[in-house]
């Protein structure tokens, strides 16, 4: 039986004080040594895929670029993340709840704002709650089905929502698995006898080191 392994990695650090998705999109300089050093791990331990995937994103792209892994990468919007300011901009004209000025605003924030994405009002602002859920499942189960070993580089709400899926979590669930993933992590689902498992999560061995866990980072 052909053994199924999907390796979801967090894109390197973005423009952490972006208050758009636009200016946010994009890597920085620790963000691309993250990646970089990513890279050099995984060819240091000889890992082979057997195809790479990335979201259509900016941040997405370059931190595929920076892996220079041999694989010719396919992109796939199925594996953007979620448009986080639009739907805080949303949930803040709604309940005039401000958008987080820090790391510990916002994990009090996001509880909030998954549980309202959940509940359908926050759908003008974004695609639906069960949308986002629905396309990236898509994504596992395809990767499942061709077998093999599979690397795809996204987001930390994609891969909070696959974890919170695989552990059957809701929003409040989904938001403490996302906060702590940290940019460039690694997270192992492993498929044996028609099921999945999972393997790994928030794995950054490529940080570990006293010299390089400066890098560690999460916004």
């Amino acid at each position: 039986m052909m053994k199924t392994e999907i390796i979801l990695i967090r894109h390197g650090q973005a423009n952490s004080g972006a208050k758009d998705e636009e200016s946010y999109d994009r890597l920085s300089d620790i963000g691309h040594q993250q990646a970089t050093w990513l890279g050099d791990y995984l060819r240091y331990h000889g890992e082979e895929f057997d195809r790479v995937i990335c979201g259509s994103l900016r941040r997405h792209r370059e931190t595929a670029a920076d892996l220079e892994l041999p694989n010719q990468v396919t992109i796939d919007p199925r594996a953007n993340e979620m448009q986080y300011f639009d739907l805080a901009n949303e949930f803040h004209t709604q309940t005039k709840t401000p958008a987080p000025n820090s790391a510990e605003e916002f994990a009090q924030h996001l509880p909030h704002l998954l549980t309202a994405w959940q509940s359908g009002t926050l759908d003008s602002a974004h695609v639906s709650y069960g949308n986002f859920a629905q396309r990236f499942k898509d994504v596992m189960s395809e990767l499942t089905e061709l077998g093999g070993r599979s690397l795809v580089v996204t987001s930390g709400g994609v891969i909070g929502m696959a974890i919170a899926q695989h552990l059957a979590l809701g929003p409040e669930g989904f938001a403490r698995v996302m906060l702590p993933i940290h940019n460039s992590s690694m997270h192992h689902f492993d498929v044996r006898g028609g099921t999945t498992h999972m393997a790994g999560y928030n794995a950054t061995p490529h940080l570990d080191g006293a010299a390089r866990r400066h890098a560690r980072t999460i916004i």
